[in-house]
């Protein structure tokens, strides 16, 4: 549930629709969580973080981009021969990433970067991989973000999203709505529809995967097309 992003306050998300959400909420919501994040949702979203990693380790290619990297719980499972650059916009988080690192000597993570996590500043098709993992509904403008990984991986490469998606209906639907309201407190949109990061036609050539516990995360993968055989979404 980490990580990085626009510093538009009131920013509206490519369909249109406003977010509660911006950077300096992004901020203070981590700068809340950055010392009790690892107990509180180290545990839960291992799983799917795991899965991620996974998925990273077996893709061809060795720059890889991680978006939100937060804490640097996933740092020590990257094979040692993937170079990792992670990016987040919480100061808070990435201290205690960069400790992680140097405890770990963990030589393979070349960069972690306080940046903007919808506008990089990366030369394009910079990286092999990109993941992203529990992003999508933190960022104010997700296909922004969706557009710029797209823009900084190789054509061919991989991306992979882990988030939580809204159900479309029944109690957890119920739920997710009613929580809404608290997305600046949480730092994240409980009721965030993939519809919100993907677009329908761009993701026939994606896969979803439910991950324990319970469905609550899915991890989604998509091979980057040429930026040609893209349209605006």
């Amino acid at each position: 549930m980490s990580e990085a992003y626009n510093d538009a306050p009131g920013a509206v998300d490519a369909e249109g629709r406003g977010s509660s959400l911006d950077a300096d909420a992004v901020r203070a919501a981590y700068r809340r969580w950055a010392g009790v994040y690892d107990r509180v949702f180290g545990a839960v979203s291992a799983p799917a973080r795991r899965a991620a990693v996974a998925a990273v380790n077996a893709a061809e290619g060795v720059e890889v981009l991680e978006v939100g990297v937060g804490t640097g719980l996933a740092l020590p499972h990257y094979r040692p021969e993937k170079r990792i650059t992670g990016i987040d916009l919480s100061t808070d988080m990435l201290e205690r990433a960069r400790a992680r690192v140097a405890r770990e000597g963990l030589g393979n993570v070349r960069q972690l970067l306080e940046l903007d996590a919808e506008a990089t500043g990366f030369e394009d098709h910079r990286f092999d991989i990109a993941v992203a993992m529990f992003v999508a509904s933190v960022v104010p403008n997700p296909r922004r973000l969706a557009a710029e990984l797209r823009r900084v991986v190789r054509p061919g490469g991989l991306i992979l999203f882990v988030n939580h998606f809204a159900a479309e209906s029944g109690p957890m639907a119920l739920v997710e709505r009613a929580l809404a309201p608290a997305s600046r407190a949480l730092g994240w949109h409980p009721d965030f529809a993939i519809e919100r990061l993907i677009p329908a036609e761009q993701r026939k050539a994606a896969t979803a995967v439910p991950m324990w516990p319970f469905g609550l995360f899915r991890l989604v993968s998509l091979s980057n097309p040429d930026p040609a055989s893209v349209r605006p979404g």
